[in-house]
């Protein structure tokens, strides 16, 4: 019996040690796992949102004609590649300047990481590790250029494109960005865009418009006042982009929550992706009755740019509403696509993918209903005309000067025999076309 108890006392004193130090541990992660908590959301919803460039790609691949389907894929994993160059570059120094007059800082210096190794005294624990914060940041952009390669496909030389691409990512979109979301002028008027209906869809769809205006409408869409169809390649792969950005879209908006140290953070971004999966499906419901209430048939690519409006919708504030409230949301971004899809053609404006209507106009919608949440009506009207002027404006002259010095539309002979084999040399489908 004494020995028993002696061994329990020694057993005890021996764990002495272990429940100490676990208290230590428990007292560090108090204070280091906000941040390690927050940058690991920053990875995940990174690699979320790069998932979309595949999503958009397969989108793109899916809506533009067999002929131009290579060249479809060689803008997306191009324009990828070099906003990652240039947000690396500029970019992310533009974005996010520290202080600065509100309007423009020029931080014409590239993004520095971390030392290897670094200690938690040396940490920012009241944020997230620069890398990760970078990272997730650099995705968004990496979207806002993906905007415009669909709505000018089939028709647009690649280098003009690239270089445009260039400008948008490393300048136009960073600096307008660090109006709102880098401290500047916008936000303390309190202009609110949650994660980008504005600051990055509405952004891509402005520099897209401008550019649909200047390079024209594909041969033969518009002929006889009639609008001629000009069918997708494969709808298939459409709808595969389609659920590739609905998914992705989940890290979009999730993790531009930019916390999760707290159990509030956590729970916040459970709500952020239910709400985002309302908005979806509610704008392709919208959609798909829609467009058989006026068609008396559904279009399918209707349905799959209404869960994408949908999603445009609630990136403005995917927190504070409802399920309802989402849902609702989500509904009118789907209804906005199937009424502006034939009226952008009315004005002779081709946008093959229908990517002003869902990032434009959606855009716009989603920014405006932040108001009824936070009642600052004045705020989001000026932030939308804002970023409409100038992207709008800054997108007009790239466009115009690349046009007048090195053309931006190629030839007739190119556009009727497909970009594939005019720009690349290759085909999407070689075995197709030989039979």
């Amino acid at each position: 019996m004494k020995m028993t108890k002696y061994l329990s006392v020694g057993a005890a004193l021996t764990l002495l040690p272990t429940f100490a130090l676990a208290q230590d541990a428990a007292a560090g992660f108090d204070e280091i796992g906000p941040y390690i908590m927050t940058t690991l959301l920053f990875l995940v919803g990174g690699f979320l949102v790069f998932w979309m460039a595949a999503g958009f790609a397969m989108l793109e691949a899916g809506l533009v004609r067999s002929k131009n389907v290579a060249m479809q894929l060689t803008k997306n994993i191009a324009l990828f590649s070099i906003a990652a160059i240039m947000y690396w570059l500029v970019g992310f120094n533009l974005m996010y300047p520290g202080e600065f007059n509100g309007y423009f800082a020029p931080n014409f210096v590239p993004t520095v990481l971390e030392p290897v190794g670094l200690a938690a005294d040396e940490a920012a624990l009241d944020y997230a590790s620069v890398a990760s914060d970078f990272f997730f940041q650099l995705m968004f952009v990496a979207a806002t250029a993906s905007i415009v390669s669909g709505a000018l496909a089939e028709r647009i030389k690649l280098w003009p494109f690239l270089i445009f691409v260039i400008v948008l990512t490393g300048f136009m979109y960073p600096i307008s960005g660090s109006w709102q979301w880098g401290g500047g002028w916008l936000s303390e008027m309190g202009f609110s865009d949650f994660a980008g209906s504005t600051i990055v869809h509405s952004v891509g769809g402005w520099a897209a418009l401008a550019g649909a205006l200047i390079l024209g409408p594909r041969l033969g869409k518009y002929k006889d006042g009639r609008t001629v169809p000009m069918p997708g390649s494969n709808l298939a792969l459409a709808t595969l982009g389609t659920f590739i950005l609905w998914l992705g879209w989940f890290g979009f908006n999730g993790g531009s929550q930019l916390a999760a140290g707290t159990v509030g953070d956590i729970t916040d971004v459970g709500r952020i992706f239910a709400n985002t999966n309302m908005a979806a499906a509610s704008g392709a419901v919208a959609a798909l009755i829609l467009t058989q209430i006026l068609y008396k048939k559904v279009d399918l690519t209707m349905v799959l740019n209404g869960a994408l409006a949908g999603l445009v919708s609630i990136t403005a504030e995917p927190l504070a509403p409802s399920l309802f409230g989402a849902l609702i949301t989500g509904a009118i971004g789907g209804v906005i696509v199937v009424f502006t899809v034939p009226m952008l053609d009315k004005f002779k404006i081709d946008d093959v993918v229908g990517a002003i209507p869902v990032h434009l106009f959606a855009g716009i919608w989603g920014t405006l209903a932040v108001a009824f949440y936070t009642g600052n009506w004045g705020a989001q009207i000026t932030g939308i005309i804002a970023y409409g002027v100038f992207t709008f404006v800054i997108a007009l002259v790239v466009w115009v000067i690349l046009k007048a010095t090195m053309g931006i539309r190629v030839s007739e002979e190119a556009e009727i025999n497909g970009l594939d084999m005019a720009e690349l040399g290759m085909e999407a489908y070689p075995d197709f076309s030989k039979g």
